[in-house]
């Protein structure tokens, strides 16, 4: 639980990093690197969406292997638990790295006019993902299983 939680911070800074209305590093379009610009908003919504898919699908992969035994239920359990606290430890940091390292945002827009999240149902897809990825990798564990003579 404590691996994937720690490891959202990092990938808020990256969010940051990466996303418009931020440093801008993917598209580096400089219309885009205004984060009150509404076409920033969902390119940066998707990088967040694709470092959380990329998270989960990477915890659930360290997951494998893990799942057999009578302490396996409690181990999804957490890892879906450190990925949901991750997920908004992530989006946490992203929020604080543009306010220590981006542009003052423009009071006279309001507040939801900066570096911010509209969707927060991207939230969500670090657990889905962890859970997605065991469910695959047991079905295939299962699937590859000799039958009994």
């Amino acid at each position: 639980m404590a691996l994937p939680a720690a490891s959202g911070v990092l990938l808020g800074v990256f969010w940051w990093l990466l996303a418009p209305g931020g440093l801008n590093l993917v598209s580096g379009n400089p219309e885009l690197a205004n984060a009150a610009n509404p076409d920033s908003w969902l390119p940066r919504d998707l990088v967040l969406a694709a470092l959380m898919l990329l998270a989960g699908c990477c915890t659930g992969l360290v997951l494998d292997g893990k799942l057999q035994g009578p302490s396996a239920g409690r181990r999804l359990a957490f890892a879906l638990l450190g990925g949901a606290v991750g997920a908004v430890l992530a989006w946490l940091a992203g929020l604080l790295a543009a306010q220590l390292f981006g542009p003052a945002p423009d009071p006279a827009l309001g507040p939801g006019f900066g570096f911010t999240l509209r969707s927060y149902a991207v939230l969500v897809l670090w657990p889905a993902a962890i859970a997605f990825i065991t469910f695959v990798l047991a079905l295939f564990g299962v699937l590859s299983r000799k039958p009994v003579k």
